[in-house]
């Protein structure tokens, strides 16, 4: 499988670490992931949005890896945040998480179905 980042020159260039599209070949197994909430399996919270932030990917993450795949095989993915405010801060935890990896990215501000998480992230994977 190989995966393509693709920032037309006629369109506004991508800030921030992500593509404007993704191209994607040779795959055989494609994975949507629902979207990953800030909570642990014990049903805790964090109250920071940094750590919220970051428990959403630990979750991300760890349906890729159930599934076989890794970060590697990420090719869009849709954050909801419940405010604007937290545009910066969660740009600055997934530049950290991805590292350097460029994906197809959307980022939605509305209201989350439980009041105390700030974020929740979906995802689709390639393989």
């Amino acid at each position: 499988m190989k995966l393509t980042p693709i920032n037309a020159p006629d369109a506004p260039q991508p800030v921030g670490g992500y593509a404007q599209a993704m191209e994607v070949t040779g795959a055989s197994r494609i994975l949507f992931v629902s979207g990953q909430i800030p909570a642990a399996t014990d049903g805790s919270v964090p109250e920071s949005f940094e750590d919220q932030a970051r428990l959403c990917w630990a979750n991300v993450i760890a349906q890729l890896r159930f599934a076989g795949m890794t970060l590697d095989n990420l090719v869009k993915v849709t954050i909801f945040l419940s405010d604007r405010k937290y545009i910066a801060d969660y740009r600055k935890v997934r530049i950290e998480v991805l590292e350097g990896r460029q994906v197809g990215l959307t980022t939605i501000i509305t209201g989350i179905f439980d009041e105390r998480w700030l974020l929740e992230i979906e995802a689709v994977a390639a393989a």
